[in-house]
């Protein structure tokens, strides 16, 4: 049986288990998802003892997902956005074996699959982000993956951000990206094609970091947040005819990519949607 997991702290009430168990289970896998909460500052330690115990790969998140990449061979998206969430302790290629000896064999790879999650969500509703104008609210993690998926998907990309200067930061990292505080939201939310909240405004309250009468029927939005599964932005959003995406299609899509390079085969999607709906109906 083939062993799989989620690194984080806390974990508890993680979704990842079921999404991947139910895909195990509809593809004849035989294969467990587990979870692991390693103290805040043993990434490294819980990185070799998964190796040592034979886990085929592991997921990251909060408050992991910077501190694993210096103990990770990552692709070059990873390594762009800074941040690992996926880690692939399968077979190494011939590249790989080039970088280890016996007595310090070569690291496990890492991956940013919340980038995929993000292309992966427009598509599924049809929305094509090459030459697009998008906006992005938020810098910190879910800020960066967005930003560097829309630019690599052709989008033009504006980083608006309470801390202007984190705005700027992230924006020189981006091709062809803009930054600045979240006063620029009234100039370029109106003329954006793509609308992305990367902040966890709308969780813990009733509450929009877009004002809603920027907000168009020319818009897609994507809301990062996925409880509510219905934020008060997708509101609002979908009042003025916008596009709407919920965050949950970004879970979904990112955890996708991770099956994906795990196993090397097609996740098969709709079956992976229901199970995570179906948790979070429960959560």
């Amino acid at each position: 049986m083939d062993v799989y997991g989620l690194i984080g702290n806390p974990v508890e009430h993680s979704l990842s288990p079921p999404l991947h168990e139910a895909a195990y289970a509809e593809l004849g896998i035989d294969a467990r998802y587990v979870t692991f909460e390693p103290d805040r500052d043993a990434a490294g330690q819980a990185i070799d003892g998964a190796a040592a115990l034979g886990v085929r790969g592991l997921n990251v998140t909060i408050p992991f997902k910077r501190d694993v990449v210096k103990h990770v061979r990552t692709d070059d998206l990873a390594e762009r956005i800074g941040a690992v969430n996926t880690i692939d302790f399968g077979p190494v290629a011939d590249d790989d074996h080039e970088t280890g000896t016996d007595a310090d064999p070569p690291r496990p790879r890492g991956y940013n699959t919340d980038a995929a999650g993000v292309q992966r969500a427009f598509a599924h509703h049809d929305v094509a982000l090459p030459g697009t104008d998008a906006v992005v609210v938020g810098a910190g993690g879910a800020g960066r993956a967005a930003a560097f998926a829309l630019a690599d998907a052709g989008s033009r990309v504006h980083v608006a951000n309470r801390t202007a200067e984190r705005a700027h930061s992230l924006a020189e990292a981006v091709p062809n990206a803009t930054g600045g505080g979240l006063d620029t939201l009234a100039d370029r939310v109106p003329a954006a094609d793509v609308l992305v909240n990367a902040t966890s405004v709308g969780m813990e309250s009733d509450e929009t970091p877009v004002d809603p009468d920027l907000l168009h029927a020319d818009l897609a939005v994507l809301d990062a947040v996925y409880s509510p599964i219905e934020t008060r932005l997708l509101r609002a959003a979908n009042a003025a005819g916008a596009t709407t995406i919920d965050g949950a299609w970004m879970l979904l899509f990112q955890g996708v990519e991770a099956f994906e390079i795990w196993t090397g085969r097609d996740a098969p999607v709709d079956v992976m949607n229901e199970a995570l709906r179906a948790g979070l109906d429960r959560s």
